[in-house]
């Protein structure tokens, strides 16, 4: 009685040993740094480190440690001064085949991290830097979706003349044809070819069928914006230079963006927000602009656009290129120190791009800017999203002679502008428009503040429960307390190796876990004291004492790991935090207060035939 089997011992040890081994990295803390990775498909090399190195030394620069890991470079630093003065530096003596970026980076020892050791993920809030909560335009996701469609109908329906007109009617496509024939026939068009066109139910008005995109199909459009969305976010943090960015999907149509050590919102806004491309098309030379403007009238096949300035063009309607052919594009300045963006367009888009300058060599040749905005107000109480389109032509040049996929954009305002519209270009365009509808900044001050006042709760509730089960219970208080304290660095260490995101609801979690944990041990403890007053022998009043505590501690952390679970499942970010924690101290507690404590009250009291228990 009272005496596990030595293999179990053993394993105890060993889970133990585990933990405690995972949890030191935690103990070392990080070093200010910064993480220099190539861009697209290059690879940082031995001679980039060399080069790095060279270029702080002759600056310098003083700084901790250099090395090359697998995919980057890392420079640790001894202060935040100079980690930022090197990346202003780096930034401007390295080419665009890199993107250099703040980090922090775990000082632990290589033996450690060669075990994989790695220290827990801090969130937000306790490491500084900018929250945003974007909300994707499902209407607009719908309204291209439709528009998509109708170009598939007018296409399938055009070959056997089926229809007379086709128009957009709110959600929905309006069929109009010249007899019932004709409209039948094209019903079985629609139904074989666009199974993803239904007919609305009451629309057959006449000569009339009204169409609309099947719930089925709007869910799948709605699904791939949101994640194309993600990628292209993904895309464009990355060239802001933000090592380690979450960026997540929420719900069904809102992204979670955290960019850690990102203070300047404004310029996070601007990139994040747009929703810009651009366009290539022919200036309409034939036609007088003037008369099209006085007589409200658009040739055919043109299309009237204005600069910046309220000048006006008419410009082609056929699009040469669009930004969907841009593979890559970068911003210089040209030979008379004016800002421009070198564009390289891919196979499709440079073919387009020679024919048109083989036929129209001595044309003029526009480039305009499409921006899309959505944003939410307020009408008579009610919140309206409110959408808008700009198109506005950038430049408008002379084409000199023929070329096909590598060119430049003039007529830019500034540098800036310049900048921002290479990287838009390069990370690609939103599927769909999006509206920040949250932000929150948290300076690394605060962020060491906050992660200073969790140490302080988690430590005082910790130290305050240890005195507390010393006092009431004793030696059995005691051992109470040692698996108390193995609880903890259980907890630290599956977060470590899970690599779980540690926030301040998190933190909550855990002093939370300190105070439940010991529950299981006073359940325990107050059974085992009924049974010594019934007169049982000490050995008999333990093993009764676990065994009888056993099934109330169980229900009670099963209801409230279902209690957590439902948390973690329907909660946002700092909810999820909070539960992650509460579940894993809830598992964690149970072992070290009945598995735990039973192993080091065996080795005290097992065998024993002592007539009084120091409890």
């Amino acid at each position: 009685m009272n005496h596990y089997a030595a293999w179990k011992n053993a394993l105890i040890v060993f889970f133990l040993f585990i933990s405690t081994l995972y949890a030191l990295p935690n103990l070392y803390g990080s070093d200010l740094a910064i993480q220099i990775t190539g861009t697209g498909d290059y690879i940082v090399e031995d001679s980039d480190l060399e080069s790095i190195s060279s270029t702080l030394k002759e600056n310098n620069v003083d700084f901790k440690s250099i090395k090359i890991n697998s995919n980057n470079i890392l420079v640790r630093f001894n202060n935040s001064q100079s980690q930022l003065s090197s990346k202003t530096l780096l930034k401007s003596s390295l080419s665009r085949n890199y993107v250099v970026a703040l980090n922090l980076a775990p000082s632990i020892p290589p033996w450690l991290g060669n075990l994989g050791g790695k220290a827990m993920s801090l969130g937000l809030d306790l490491r500084g830097g900018v929250h945003f909560l974007l909300e994707v335009d499902m209407e607009a996701v719908v309204s291209t979706s439709l528009d998509r469609y109708y170009n598939e109908l007018r296409t399938a329906l055009r070959k056997d003349k089926l229809y007379k007109k086709i128009r957009k009617e709110d959600n929905r496509l309006v069929v109009s044809f010249n007899s019932e024939d004709l409209k039948d026939k094209a019903k079985k068009v629609i139904k074989s070819d666009l199974p993803d066109l239904v007919i609305v139910e009451g629309s057959e008005l006449e000569l009339e069928l009204g169409l609309e995109v099947s719930s089925s199909a709007q869910s799948a459009a709605k699904s791939s914006a949101l994640k194309q969305n993600i990628t292209t976010l993904r895309n464009r943090v990355n060239e802001l230079g933000v090592a380690e960015p979450i960026i997540q999907q929420q719900g069904s149509e809102r992204i979670v963006v955290q960019l850690p050590g990102v203070q300047d919102t404004a310029r996070a806004k601007e990139i994040l927000g747009a929703v810009a491309t651009v366009e290539f098309r022919l200036v309409d030379e034939q036609n007088d602009v003037q008369t099209a403007i006085q007589s409200g009238k658009t040739p055919s096949g043109s299309k009237l656009y204005q600069f910046k300035d309220g000048r006006s063009l008419l410009l082609k309607t056929t699009v040469i290129a669009t930004g969907e052919n841009i593979v890559d594009a970068s911003s210089s300045v040209d030979q008379d120190n004016q800002p421009q963006v070198s564009i390289v367009l891919d196979s499709s888009g440079g073919r387009t791009m020679l024919e048109t300058t083989k036929e129209f060599v001595g044309y003029r040749m526009a480039v305009v800017f499409i921006e899309n905005q959505v944003e939410t107000i307020i009408e008579d109480g009610v919140a309206v999203k409110k959408r808008s389109k700009t198109q506005d032509i950038i430049n408008a040049a002379t084409i000199q002679g023929t070329f096909s996929n590598r060119f430049q954009i003039t007529g830019l305002d500034s540098s800036r502008e310049a900048r921002n519209l290479a990287l838009l270009l390069r990370a690609g365009s939103l599927s769909a428009p999006v509206e920040i509808i949250e932000e929150r900044t948290i300076g690394p001050s605060l962020g060491a503040d906050n992660i200073q006042k969790g140490f302080i709760s988690v430590l005082v509730g910790f130290a305050l429960v240890l005195v507390f089960m010393a006092w009431r219970y004793r030696v059995f208080g005691l051992v109470a307390n040692v698996a108390l304290t193995l609880n903890l660095i259980t907890i630290v260490s599956i977060l470590s190796m899970i690599q779980a995101t540690l926030t301040l609801p998190g933190i909550a979690g855990i002093v939370l876990t300190v105070g439940m944990a010991v529950d299981a041990n006073v359940l325990i403890f107050e059974r085992i004291k009924e049974e010594m007053r019934s007169a049982k022998d000490i050995q008999k009043a333990i093993s009764a004492g676990y065994e009888k505590a056993l099934l109330t501690i169980a229900d009670a952390n099963i209801t409230t790991l279902i209690a957590s679970l439902v948390l973690f499942s329907f909660g946002t970010g700092a909810i999820k935090g909070f539960a992650v924690t509460l579940s894993i101290g809830i598992i964690t507690s149970m072992f070290t207060a009945i598995i735990v404590s039973r192993a080091m009250i065996n080795l005290i009291y097992g065998g024993k035939k002592d007539k009084e228990l120091a409890i």
